[in-house]
Order: C-alpha cells, then structure tokens, then sequence
C-alpha cells in the first residue's frame, strides 16, 4: 500500500474549507488526516483560554480528554511547545512528564517511553493553541518530515478562521432575521412603536430606577402581575445599556416544551437527539454581546435552573450533547408574575438561582396603583386603533373616561388595550356612516359592573352620604358613579366648576354639561 503525502493529506481537507461542516466534524477529520500522515496512537488539537489549554477535539485519548483544561505552567511540555518557533519532538529519553500520562485508550498507568511531538498553532499572528502527536514505542516518528506538522498547523488555523467567519455569518443572519421579525410585528400590531407611559407617582418611581441600574451590568428581576409590561420595562433596560447597539434577544420560557428547553438556551449539537441534523446555536450564544431577557423564569425546570447559574458565574456554557465549552458575555434581565421567594419556599426555585437573578428586583405597579395613567394609556391606544381603522378621530366619551378610572383591571395594561380594541370596533358598529370623529362612550366599553365594586367601595370612604346605591344595569352603574364622583370632588373643592374640572382632568364645558345630564348642582362661580 502507498504512503500517502502531506499532498494527497491535505488536498481533501482544503476542499472541506468550502464545505458546510459542523464545527466538531471539520475538527475531526483534520485530526483524521493527520494521523493517516504521521502514525501515531493519540492525537489532539488544544485551544488557548486564557492561560489554560482546552482539548477541543482527541483522537486515541479517553473522552473525558475533552472536558479537561490543561496549565502549560503545570505541564512543561506543553509549555515548550508554546515557547517553540516551530515544531518539536521530544527526545525518547526526554524526562519531562507527559501531559497525556493515563489518558491513552487502552492504557492503565503512567505511560511507557514514547514518541512525543507537537506544533503551536497561531492565528493571525497570535497563539491560538497547539497541535500534539504521541506514539507509544519508541522511534515511530523517526524518518518523519516536522515539516508536515507545521502543514497540518497552519490548516488547523485556516480551519479556526473559517469557523469563526461562519460563526460571525451565522449571528448576523440571526440578528437580521429577528430585526426582521421585529419589523414585521411592529408593522402589523400597531404604526406607532411601543414605549413606556406614565405620570403617576409609582410609576416615576420605576422609571427613576431603571434609570439608575440599566447602565450597570447587574442582573435584573422585574416583578409584576400579568400585563403590566414587563417586556417594556426589559426594553427599556437594554435601550438604555451600553449594549443597546446589538438587539435585545428574549425568550418566553413557558412557552418552551421541557424537552426542548435546553437545546433552546444552550444550543446543540448534531446528533444530540433525534431531529438533531445540526450544529445549532442557542439563546445565549446568539445575546452574546448584548441582552438576553427570560420572561416568566420561573417556568424553568430546576435542573435548567442549574446550568444557567453555571453560565451565569462563570460565563461558560456547553451545547446539548457537546463537551466544548463557549464562552458568552451576556447581562441577563428575568421576569416572573409569581414571587419567587414562595417558589424558593416550596421547592420550585433554587435558593441560589433565585439570588443570582435578584441582584437589583424591579417592581412594576399594576394599572390599578396608577391613577389617571390609565387615561394616558387609553390615548395611546385610541391612536393605534385610530389608525388600524383608518378613522380621522378617535376619543373617550365623558362617561368612557370615568369607568375606565373606576374599573379595577385585573389585566392591567394588556386587558386595556383590548377593551379599547373593542370598544372602536362597536363604536364605529353603531355608526350608520363612517364618521369623521367617533365617540366611545362607557357602553362600548362593556366593562363588568361587579369590578366597580372595590372603586366604589374606596370612594364610600372619601366622605358621608358618597356611597353608591345599588344598581341594577350598566349604565345606571356608570351614571350612579359619575354624579357621586362629581359631587364629592365639587365638594373637596369648595363647590368651585373650575377646580372640580382640573382635577378630573377634564374640560370645564364639559364637566357643566356632564353635571347638568347627572342632576348636579354647580355653582357659577370659578
């Protein structure tokens, strides 16, 4: 049988360099290669990590070769290697220890005297790593060009570079995509881009701290009941970083199958499992450089909850089925509707989980703790809807305006948004013609009456004779709730029209003719 040349080694696997190969295989078959051109019993390709060396793939060592960091200050030579212009053998005699020593196939023990060679691999000038041959008789790399080694180095670089400018492709095309998507939905759900909006005091409170911690690096833990925005609030974190330049990655986590959460998060690799027909990374590769958000954390298995504590302290994760580690610089924002400290409590959190999130916990007040902001909201979302259907004007009647105030919202900002939603649509229903301005009046709004209820009850307590009688349909409800409301607030006001209206919010006019309607008596005076 022929020798085979460094020539006919090589030709193939500069033709891989043009192939689509997963990382692990070009890795392979370079190894594959060299080891048909140098007889030898173990072959491995090392990457520099800092000051350590990590086996990136082995051929004739044990697997667990490949979870190992090797110190070149602890393994003299490994750090000649290093140290050398180009490629080295070690004498037969040579009494350095062997880095390799019990981790060849097949072998127990220190091993016997052998063949030890080896060549660093630099990229761009810079080290990257090493390539190392042993064999484990003696003169098995006699007659042996090093010159073949240094070969097979330089390829090994071709091939790292290759991989990085793939890897780079393949982020970029994931970011233009979801920008993409991003494009898409904001296009379809509404014309005018979400933001946060508010004037109530709680709500300047949380804006005021997220201010002081979006330009640290801190994780975050937003904390809030279902649809108060806790998306935005994320958003508005990551706008606000020094990573805001890249676009904010997120993930709902209980929208994820417990079979698929980890190849979601952590990526995986060919074969991995069944469906696994590539290289694929995960949610955190593809933040690298900028935010991930997990939204509803809580939803994640308990061991899940372990490997991203992992990811979190050490800034190190391996894809499912690989034992590579990838390094990723990602600052981390989480939010839940439940609180997590019962969840630590009854075992569905780690302890430690739950405090590596919680470095700085934001509280995002429910719509029901912020007053008059549900008004402002309520504008935002007539325009969206103005819009959509193409409608010169759309506002809240007298009346729409103070049950939106009443209403408690248990859905909070969410729930609004498809109240409003529905209210145009049965508005503009009841419109014969398409108008140039349409009103929606309390009735559109077909909010139920029993969540006026703990409202009514707070305003009871504002002051004798303010309770609302019982009431049997909707718009006695409203009706009933007006005209006390009105009542009392002319009452804080000295009787005065015109305070009584910049209070509420409202149009003097208006208010005269809302108080005439109810059966309120006003004074004339301001």
């Amino acid at each position: 049988m022929t020798t085979p040349t460094t020539m006919d080694a090589l030709v193939p696997l500069v033709a891989d360099l043009a192939r689509e190969l997963p990382e692990g295989e070009r890795y392979r078959r370079l190894l594959h290669g060299l080891r048909q051109l140098i007889p030898c019993d173990a072959i491995a390709l090392l990457r520099l990590e800092g000051e350590r060396l990590q086996a990136l793939a082995v051929e004739g060592l044990s697997a667990d070769t490949l979870g190992r960091q090797f110190l070149p200050a602890e393994h003299p030579r490994l750090q000649a290697l290093l140290n050398a212009p180009g490629p080295l053998r070690f004498d037969a005699d040579c009494e350095l220890p062997d880095p390799y020593d019990g981790l060849v196939e097949h072998q127990t023990g220190p091993l016997p005297v052998h063949d030890c060679a080896g060549c660093a691999v630099k990229l761009d000038g810079q080290l990257w790593g090493m390539l190392t041959v042993d064999a484990l008789s003696v003169g098995r790399f006699d007659g042996i060009e090093l010159s073949a080694l240094q070969a097979f180095a330089e390829l090994a670089a071709a091939t790292v570079s290759v991989i990085r400018r793939m890897e780079a492709l393949a982020v970029r095309a994931e970011q233009e995509r979801r920008r993409a998507e991003g494009y898409r939905e904001a296009a379809v759900a509404a014309r005018v881009p979400r933001r946060l909006l508010g004037q109530s005091k709680p709500f300047k409170a949380l804006l005021q701290e997220i201010e002081l911690v979006a330009a640290s690096e801190l994780p975050v833990l937003i904390h809030g009941e279902t649809g108060v925005g806790k998306e935005l609030v994320a958003q508005a974190l990551h706008e606000r970083s020094a990573r805001a330049a890249q676009p904010m990655v997120s993930v709902n986590c209980a929208a994820l199958p417990d079979t698929l959460v980890e190849s979601e998060l952590f990526g995986h690799v060919r074969g991995a499992f069944t469906g696994a027909h590539g290289d694929r990374r995960g949610k955190f590769e593809l933040a690298h450089g900028s935010t991930l958000f997990l939204d509803e954390v809580a939803e994640l298995p308990l061991l899940v909850q372990a490997k991203l504590l992992r990811v979190l302290q050490s800034g190190e994760l391996q894809r499912l089925g690989s034992d590579r580690p990838h390094r990723v610089d990602v600052r981390l924002v989480a939010a839940s509707n439940r609180k997590l400290a019962d969840e630590v409590k009854a075992g569905r959190m780690r302890a430690d989980f739950y405090h590596r999130l919680s470095v700085f916990p934001l509280q995002v007040p429910p719509l029901r703790e912020r007053g008059r902001d549900v008004l402002l909201l309520a504008g935002f979302c007539l325009e969206e809807n103005r819009s959509r259907l193409g409608l010169g004007s759309l506002r809240l009647e007298a009346d729409a305006q103070a049950a939106l105030l009443a209403y408690g919202w248990p859905g909070n900002v969410r729930e609004l948004e498809h109240v409003i939603a529905r209210a145009a649509l049965r508005a503009l229903s009841r419109q014969p013609n398409r108008p140039r301005i349409l009103g929606v009046a309390a009735e559109d709004l077909d909010l139920p009456i029993a969540a006026f209820e703990p409202v009514a009850a707070q305003a009871s307590s504002t002051g004798p004779g303010t309770e609302i009688s019982p009431v049997a349909n909707w718009r006695d409800a409203v009706d009933e709730f007006q005209r006390r409301l009105l009542q009392t607030t002319l009452t804080s006001h000295g009787g005065r029209p015109a305070a009584a209206a910049r209070a509420l919010g409202l149009d003097r006019a208006n208010l005269a003719r809302l108080a005439k309607r109810l059966g309120v008596a006003t004074s004339a005076g301001g």
